[in-house]
């Protein structure tokens, strides 16, 4: 099923998930605690239970109850939770019973008033629970709730309050409930890294700032999960470059994006967006600054919502963490399968923080055509724990029960108090300091140095390298000198130019000794070309096989990131498809070519110990040699599958629309699977020759594997096959590859085949169309992808036959060329059936 119908499922599922999001999120367990108070206290639709009717909770050593009278509290929605207080005199715990493990929610509620000889402002304590400090040092002068979440993985959790030296510790109310799973996923993006962090689960969070871009304050009563969301104005750096825009009602929440539990819609459906003022020249950023600690990670999460275009494939902008690009032209739509005004957000992890300032940023995108724009609807900052588990630092952080009537208030905590603390962050200076000099400060670090299979990254010339240059110490062999390079194109002629791409321009070049080359030259502004850069080497450094582009070498030198391959004389499948003139190819070459793809893309899942995801797999990336012989290409979207205990990847989506396995995209759980779903859309586009979408047809048509699985299950393909194929293609050829394409098009990974079946069924088609197989006692039926397999059972009773053992390994180590063909012409014999 291709990604449209996704989009219209979507919009006849609304309904239900609509009725399903209001009921909102039950929590398994929900401690309300209001400290020292004789009564329960209602907040809200939340009843606060009496901590002193349940001794069970609390252990302490010493405690006093305060209390302060309701005119003494100013105005605020928490008020009723700071007329009382626990004080702790000595090490006290309170102890919660868990019911269901999992990530639970603590939020610490402080008002410091003075109570008889305790003046809570002159407080000094730490908090924590059995893994995780939450709060070291701690003092607090103006009304606060800290927000912290917790992955507990046995069925209590303690929250110990420790009072430093000659001093006490309080708390006025104090909540503990569970998290809905899917909150926090276990991965997100990186921002350095292509390859992403995985571990969230694991993680303590603190969260610093929640932020409602172009709204007010969204209270805890309107929101499922009683979070409380700030508004934006006060961390704007330039208030003039951004104007808010509000239209809730436009909001839709679809499978795939995100939920009322994510943020609800009164998030969603407010804005900051530029101030282009309808000019097309406009080139600027919108940024946001937060003050944070250093020495930690960061996770933060994107909220995105398209409520301010008036259709598709109108909003296109690029996303910014400080100075780095995190995304690249986000077009909204195409996450969300073709749906205006859906909810999504995104997640990304930082690099140890070295500075006190966190920058966020929203521009506009420089694809042709486009008009510059930018939106972000909401934000939240989260602190990770660092390696001790400690989420201790000093920050200004938002708080939620402030005596102002935004509910907005900040504190400087207390910095570290104990001598350890100082040599903490004193070894994390030195360490950041030395991370700055790789990477000099006040531009884009767009280029970076980096290191391929765990061999020391050296200067590599690269923008700050102030013209040094070294090689990659594991890969030096592959390393060309820019001169070379620069030879071997004609000083990269851009009449030598034979493609684009997002990583950058591809120049055809001849090197000194003969060898025609192709050479992709990064585009310095791309983020993405960082990624593909170290990608691509570390994949095709450890590849050889027929089927797949070699790279020859690369280059790092004077500012440049190039990569130079095998020159491919007849270019990409695609163009010899449609589009580009060329004289078409006959059903025979086209099957070949399917199965050379098949036989790259098997060795990729199959050829080492883990399997490689292409993740890009499409006409495109397929090239075709001088003998139009098949080679997968483009890997620098590629990723290291799952472990030998796990069935897959949890990644952010990434791949080309249209080829894009939906239920990769409903999920982010990558395997195989993915590359086969995209690999089938291929085979369709091959049969057909037209492009995977085309938006200037027919509704009905324009998702190629969409229409084309509607004529399959009819039964009669040949009425939309490219008409160049009309009268040559043996109808049982034409059924064992429709067949194949379909089973590769099944909605769920599960139920499609592995490369290697496909490769075995394509092979079978080739063989159906060379002749008519006599006696086949399935000749007429629909038979399924894998109806093959079970006669290699008894290839061995043939001579001159080949082994499945002996298959597997020709098409896994796929060096001598040797063709599949002779495998199958044993295999389809009558006699040996």
């Amino acid at each position: 099923m291709g990604c449209k119908m996704f989009g219209l499922l979507f919009w006849v599922s609304s309904m239900l998930c609509l009725a399903c999001f209001a009921r909102g999120f039950t929590p398994a367990d929900n401690y309300l605690i209001d400290c020292g108070s004789p009564t329960n206290t209602t907040v809200g639709d939340r009843v606060f239970m009496a901590d002193n009717l349940d001794s069970k909770l609390l252990s302490a050593t010493q405690s006093v109850i305060g209390n302060t009278s309701r005119a003494a509290i100013t105005s605020s929605d928490d008020s009723p939770l700071y007329q009382t207080a626990r004080i702790f005199t000595g090490v006290s715990k309170y102890t919660f019973s868990i019911s269901r493990r999992g990530r639970h929610w603590i939020r610490l509620y402080f008002y410091p008033f003075a109570f008889g000889n305790y003046n809570m402002s002159l407080a000094k304590f730490d908090i924590s629970t059995e893994n995780h400090v939450l709060l070291s040092s701690f003092s607090v002068q103006t009304p606060v709730m800290k927000e912290f979440s917790v992955n507990v993985t046995i069925n209590s959790l303690a929250i110990t309050f420790s009072p430093s030296k000659d001093s006490f510790a309080f708390i006025n109310a104090l909540e503990v409930v569970s998290v809905p799973d899917e909150l926090i996923p276990d991965a997100a993006g990186s921002v350095k890294s292509s390859v992403g962090f995985q571990g969230l689960t694991l993680q303590a969070l603190e969260t610093v700032f929640r932020v409602n871009m172009g709204g007010p304050t969204v209270s805890f009563e309107n929101d499922t999960l009683w979070r409380t969301w700030v508004p934006d104005q006060r961390f704007l750096v330039e208030k003039n470059l951004a104007v808010s825009v509000s239209n809730i009602r436009a909001v839709k929440f679809v499978e795939g994006g995100a939920t009322p539990d994510i943020a609800p819609n009164t998030v969603y459906g407010t804005c900051m967006r530029m101030n282009s003022a309808n000019d097309p020249s406009s080139n600027f950023n919108v940024t946001w600054e937060f003050d944070v600690d250093p020495g930690f990670r960061y996770l933060i999460r994107f909220h995105f919502c398209d409520i301010v275009s008036n259709a598709l494939n109108e909003l296109y902008f690029n996303v910014f963490i400080d100075s780095l690009m995190v995304v690249r032209d986000l077009d909204l739509s195409t996450y969300l399968v073709n749906v205006l005004a859906a909810a999504y957000y995104m997640d990304y992890v930082t690099e140890l923080a070295s500075s006190n300032k966190l920058r966020v940023s929203v521009g506009p995108s420089n694809l042709h055509g486009t008009d510059p724009n930018a939106i972000l609807n909401g934000l939240e900052i989260m602190k990770m724990n660092n390696s001790d588990g400690s989420l201790t630092g000093s920050a200004t952080v938002v708080t939620s029960g402030s005596s102002s009537k935004n509910n907005v208030g900040a504190i400087v905590g207390a910095s570290i108090g104990v001598a350890s603390g100082v040599l903490l962050a004193g070894v994390i200076l030195i360490v950041c300091r030395k991370r700055s000099r790789r990477s000099p400060q006040g531009q884009s670090k767009t280029w970076m140095p980096f290191s391929i299979n765990g061999g020391t990254s050296q200067t590599m010339g690269s923008k700050y390298s102030k013209g040094t240059t070294a090689s990659l110490n594991s890969n030096a062999s592959y390393h060309i000198p820019f001169l070379a390079v620069q030879e071997a194109t004609n000083n990269f002629d851009e009449s030598w130019v034979i493609g684009i791409g997002g990583f950058g321009k591809v120049y055809k070049g001849e090197l000194n000794d003969g060898t025609k080359v192709a050479v992709k030259r990064g585009n310095p502004q791309s983020q993405q070309g960082l990624a593909e850069f170290q990608t691509e080497i570390e994949m095709l450094s450890q590849f050889r096989h027929r089927h797949l582009v070699s790279l020859i070498g690369y280059c790092e030198e004077k500012n440049e990131m190039i990569l130079i391959y095998e020159y491919m004389e007849n270019g990409t499948l695609k163009s010899h498809l449609y589009g580009s003139g060329h004289p078409s190819l006959s059903w025979k070459q086209r099957l070949e070519i399917c199965i050379g793809a098949a036989r790259g893309l098997h060795y990729l899942h199959t050829g080492y110990a883990k399997a490689v995801i292409h993740r890009d797999v499409k006409s495109a990336n397929i090239l075709l040699d001088e003998n139009f012989m098949a080679k997968v290409a483009d890997f620098g979207l590629s990723k290291t599958g799952p472990e030998l205990d796990q069935t897959h990847v949890s990644t952010a989506v990434k791949g080309s629309f249209g080829y894009l396995d939906p239920e990769y995209f409903r999920r982010q759980q990558l395997t195989e699977k993915s590359d086969v779903y995209s690999f089938g859309v291929v085979l369709f586009e091959v049969l057909c020759a037209r492009p995977v979408i085309d938006p200037t047809l027919p509704r009905e048509m324009v998702n190629l594997a969409e229409w084309a699985m509607k004529w399959q299950k009819r039964g009669q393909l040949e009425q939309i096959i490219d008409p160049n194929l009309k009268g040559t293609i043996r109808p049982d050829s034409l059924r064992k590859f429709g067949e194949t394409a379909e089973k590769c098009l099944a909605d769920f990974g599960i139920d499609r085949p592995s490369m290697g079946d496909v490769l075995w069924n394509l092979e079978y088609a080739l063989q159906l169309q060379e002749a008519v197989v006599r006696g086949d006692p399935e000749e007429n039926s629909t038979n399924m992808i894998c109806e093959l397999s079970p006669q290699i059972n008894n290839v061995g009773l043939l001579d001159h036959t080949v082994s499945s053992a002996q298959f597997e390994a020709s098409s896994v180590n796929d060096l001598s060329g040797v063709s599949m063909s002779k495998v199958f012409s044993q295999l389809v014999k009558s006699e040996g059936r």
